[in-house]
């Protein structure tokens, strides 16, 4: 009988093994992922093609303004008869993007899951809320204040002369601000999957802040649409802040950490 306890002791002690899949298994896993988000885009396309327009009207709204508080007619205008549809089409398809994104989200979660311990999987929900609030936080960002900031400075510096910008290049411009500030915001989701798998660990990080920050303003420059340099910190700030943020997060999931913490949970 004390051996049975010693022995169910022990057993309680082990850590938890990491469930094993085959390469074929992870591929095949990968490919159901992806079917399932492709659906769930189309989905989302079709949903929002009725309300192309309005989604058209409010990503207008920024240059109008702008064109208003400078004296200037607030019209875009096309050069080819198919850039309207082109523009509602693409427009649909981004809007649908953003509707599947919890579903294309889950999958994402769904796929990487199997490397994680049992009591790591409970954290799906913050995953979820924390992927899609940290994008459409950088949207917001970009909309509300970087972008009718960069907006005013461009029509502003150009008065003297008659605008005449078309929907596609305005188009263009507002999705690189937009969707590539969103893109950015997500930072701290990289840095987990790639301290995750082990990639980075937030000694690195820290130890390499100066070249990350100098990184930091490269990009900003290559994605802010003017060349002063209070829009190009305006897009650096909250990247440097999330950095920041993302080297306790790479503390928190890299394997070592995973490891120490499954061991001491069954002790």
């Amino acid at each position: 009988m004390p051996e049975l306890v010693a022995e169910s002791s022990a057993t309680k002690r082990a850590p938890e093994a990491m469930p094993a899949m085959s390469f074929l298994d992870h591929l095949e896993e990968l490919r159901r992922r992806i079917v399932y988000s492709i659906i769930a885009i189309a989905v989302g396309f079709f949903a929002c093609w009725g309300y192309a327009e309005k989604i058209v009207g409010w990503m207008q709204k920024p240059i109008m303004e702008a064109l208003q508080r400078n004296g200037m007619p607030q019209t875009l205008v096309y050069l080819n008869p198919t850039d309207p549809f082109n523009l509602y089409l693409k427009v649909a398809m981004l809007a649908g993007l953003f509707a599947a994104c919890p579903v294309v989200l889950y999958q994402v979660w769904m796929f990487i899951s199997p490397g994680l311990y049992r009591h790591e999987k409970r954290y799906v929900t913050p995953f979820m809320f924390s992927t899609v609030g940290l994008f459409l936080a950088g949207g917001a960002f970009g909309y509300k204040i970087v972008y009718p900031a960069a907006l005013e400075f461009l029509i502003g510096y150009g008065k003297q002369f008659q605008p005449m910008i078309t929907i596609h290049e305005y188009t263009d411009l507002f999705l690189t601000v937009i969707l590539g500030l969103g893109v950015v915001f997500e930072l701290p989701i990289l840095v987990f999957f790639l301290a995750l798998m082990g990639v980075v660990s937030a000694g690195w990080m820290w130890r390499n802040v100066r070249y990350s920050v100098l990184v930091i303003f490269i990009i900003a420059a290559i994605i802010t649409p003017t060349s002063d340099i209070l829009n190009m910190c305006i897009f650096a700030a909250p990247m440097v802040a999330l950095y920041l943020l993302s080297i306790g997060l790479a503390y928190l999931v890299h394997p070592k950490q995973r490891k120490a913490r499954a061991e001491r949970k069954a002790r």
